[in-house]
């Protein structure tokens, strides 16, 4: 048995361990990927659902937006929460009117590494509050602004 000064020499190492999963929480929530955030599987919708249905899905899911098209085939277009309201306030009938009537066409796509504090800048230059995950044939999710908001929110130091 050794002194109490080489003991404490031999099982102080706390200050230079560092647990490789703990990396990202010393960096700047910026520089995370964007696949860090994605989680489900983006939630889709037939281009014949109606906007009821549409409403229904967003509900249950708990999201503001799917994708139209079938699994493994890429977006034919997707339908916002805003989507539904425009068209709703345009007259539109929850029950005739569907998802290929309101969707937008333009799918925006960001590759996984993209970085938060990119996918940001995406979205304001965009003026979208969602960016698809992968490629139109591959997608791995969508992730939305208040995902980004809540990382940089979970990442603030303040003290």
């Amino acid at each position: 048995m050794g002194d109490d000064a080489s003991m404490a020499d031999d099982t102080d190492n706390s200050d230079d361990y560092e647990d490789p999963f703990d990396e990202r929480l010393n960096r700047s929530p910026g520089t995370l990927p964007v696949s860090d955030l994605v989680g489900d599987e983006v939630q889709r919708v037939p281009s014949s659902a109606t906007l009821r249905e549409i409403c229904a899905s967003l509900a249950e899911r708990g999201v503001g937006i799917v994708g139209v098209g079938e699994p493994g085939a890429p977006l034919a277009g997707v339908v916002s929460e805003r989507d539904i309201v425009a068209a709703l306030a345009e007259g539109a009938n929850p029950d005739t009117t569907t998802a290929q009537d309101i969707e937008v066409e333009h799918v925006y796509y960001v590759d996984p590494s993209t970085t938060l504090e990119e996918v940001a800048a995406e979205m304001l230059s965009k003026w979208t509050r969602h960016l698809f995950v992968g490629e139109p044939d591959d997608l791995l999710g969508v992730v939305s602004a208040r995902d980004v908001l809540g990382a940089y929110a979970s990442g603030a130091d303040l003290d």
